[in-house]
């Protein structure tokens, strides 16, 4: 069909905190075709990140917010269906961002990788071989550089960027710790992604079940969450030891900016150095980390669990899911049959 019905997501609404299904609309236009230099995907999958609460946020963070009225920002995953490109014929599986819609029409700058790794699923595209998987190498390997036999202590370490890091310190002759909540992603965390220990951030004794886990202290802190789970942490770090900043996903709003205990302290003691960083700075790393991260999974050094929803019908209510723990693995809504 020439111009299918294309389903979007919209937002209509600027949530106040974590974003709720309320927050959307879906609504139905057809598809347009192509112009000259310009390709048409058929999404099949959509991906769920926590960066979308800051996404959609009356205040800008690192990206402008996503307009009202507007397709929500996401990556997908795809198939060229009409092409006005002669590098990019139909049916090459590509990513980029394109929105939680069944088709979108962009220029082919627009999209963000081919996809030539046929013996994995597609989906990896958007998680561990994605974004995701890419987060997790840069932030260990190149802020928190990590030794063999240093302490890695990862939060949200069952998630999908979490999970990731821990095994990739793992891999790198550390000891791992792992952050979750429940005993089921304890459970996840110590028989499926391999950490020496995991912890429960939601029982009483969370503090010293740290303490127990960490009897050297911390070299490196992957810090996923901010808030109270990271004010324990800064207890243990070790002289010299690297915290990294990838996100702040306890804090449901910064407006305003919650109080609590100050690092400066522990930075100047123990001459610890504090790093935040957004991996769309650092587009020449992409090609660097999917070559690892696909050698690992062949190898069966590197284990991913994804949580996929079936349905566009599922896309407005997925962030809310994600923040209140929901998922198993990276969370994808499938919207097509691959």
């Amino acid at each position: 069909m020439e111009h299918p019905l294309n389903r979007q997501v919209r937002l209509v609404r600027r949530p106040a905190g974590i974003p709720e299904a309320t927050d959307f609309e879906i609504a139905q236009e057809r598809a347009a075709r192509p112009g000259p230099g310009q390709v048409r995907v058929r999404n099949l999958y959509l991906s769920v990140e926590p960066a979308m609460r800051g996404w959609v946020s009356a205040v800008a963070n690192y990206a402008e917010p996503v307009a009202l009225g507007s397709v929500m920002r996401s990556f997908t995953a795809g198939r060229i269906d009409v092409s006005s490109h002669p590098q990019f014929p139909v049916g090459t599986l590509v990513t980029g961002m394109f929105g939680w819609q069944d088709y979108a029409v962009v220029d082919a700058s627009a999209i963000q990788h081919t996809i030539e790794a046929t013996d994995l699923p597609l989906s990896t595209a958007l998680g561990v071989m994605g974004i995701n998987g890419v987060t997790a190498h840069y932030g260990l390997l190149e802020l928190g550089r990590p030794k063999p036999g240093e302490t890695v202590v990862v939060s949200t370490a069952a998630g999908s960027v979490g999970s990731c890091v821990g095994q990739i310190a793992r891999i790198r002759g550390c000891h791992t710790v792992g952050i979750t909540g429940g005993p089921a992603k304890v459970a996840q965390c110590l028989e499926t992604f391999g950490y020496g220990a995991a912890v429960d951030y939601k029982t009483a004794d969370f503090a010293q079940q740290l303490a127990a886990a960490c009897p050297q202290g911390v070299d490196i802190y992957y810090d996923n969450t901010a808030g109270a789970i990271s004010d324990e942490v800064m207890k243990h770090l070790r002289p010299g030891a690297r915290v990294i900043i990838c996100g702040t996903a306890s804090v449901a709003s910064w407006d305003p900016a919650p109080s609590g205990p100050r690092v400066e302290r522990h930075l100047l003691v123990k001459r610890a150095s504090m790093q935040g960083f957004v991996i769309f700075d650092h587009p020449g790393h992409y090609p660097v980390a999917r070559k690892d991260l696909a050698q690992w999974i062949r190898a069966g050094e590197l284990r991913y669990v994804e949580d996929i929803l079936e349905g566009i019908e599922q896309a407005p209510g997925a962030i809310a899911g994600l923040y209140r723990g929901e998922n198993q693995g990276k969370r994808l809504v499938r919207i097509a049959a691959e």
